[in-house]
């Protein structure tokens, strides 16, 4: 069956065995990373190699939640011809249920699961990073720039009406304007003193 659509059109297979190989390896590291720090903390002393007598089944634990983390969510963009946040929910259940599968009983499975299929699938939903929305390739940085600083620009007036006079805002007039309110509520007429010497 033919795909349709524009984004199935153009979409390029990608090698799930070579994605889940790179899954289970940085995935493994982190577990091997894991399982030496727990090593060098127990009070015993303890070989080099327990990290692997001791912690094994940790290691292949996490090594096996990459793998299949990357295996199924390229199978499943592979199957579906489509890259978007399903796939990453496919891939965050098979990956999140191994966590609960230790404990050989269905609801740890499935909640597991449901929890890693949840993060997994915002994550990428949201841009797939931390630092916010991906910007466009296609748009000049500068022009976005200025383009903002039109959208936000207020006119000097409408800020003098909300914040007022005084306080270091000096518009035009404000000299005039204050010796007419200091005139009209004390009395008194303020001349104003310049710093040049060759002033009159």
């Amino acid at each position: 069956m033919a795909p349709n659509g524009d984004d199935q059109d153009h979409y390029q297979p990608h090698d799930a065995v070579a994605a889940s190989f790179k899954g289970a390896m940085h995935i493994g590291g982190a577990g091997l990373f894991v399982a030496a720090i727990q090593n060098v903390l127990t009070v015993q002393k303890l070989s080099a190699w327990s990290i692997f007598t001791r912690s094994g089944g940790m290691i292949a634990t996490f090594g096996a939640i990459g793998a299949t983390y990357e295996f199924s969510r390229h199978a499943s963009a592979n199957l579906r011809q489509k890259d978007d946040s399903y796939n990453h929910a496919i891939g965050g259940f098979l990956a999140g249920s191994l966590i609960g599968l230790r404990t050989g009983r269905m609801p740890p499975i499935l909640g597991w699961g449901t929890v890693t299929a949840v993060i997994l699938s915002a994550y990428d939903y949201t841009g797939g990073t931390l630092r916010g929305a991906r910007r466009d390739p296609e748009v000049d940085e500068y022009e976005r720039k200025e383009k903002l600083r039109l959208n936000r620009r207020r006119p000097v007036e409408e800020t003098l009406a909300e914040v007022g006079e005084g306080r270091s805002i000096r518009p035009p007039g404000y000299e005039e304007r204050r010796r007419q309110r200091l005139k009209e509520k004390y009395g008194v007429d303020i001349q104003t003193v310049s710093a040049d010497p060759n002033a009159a």
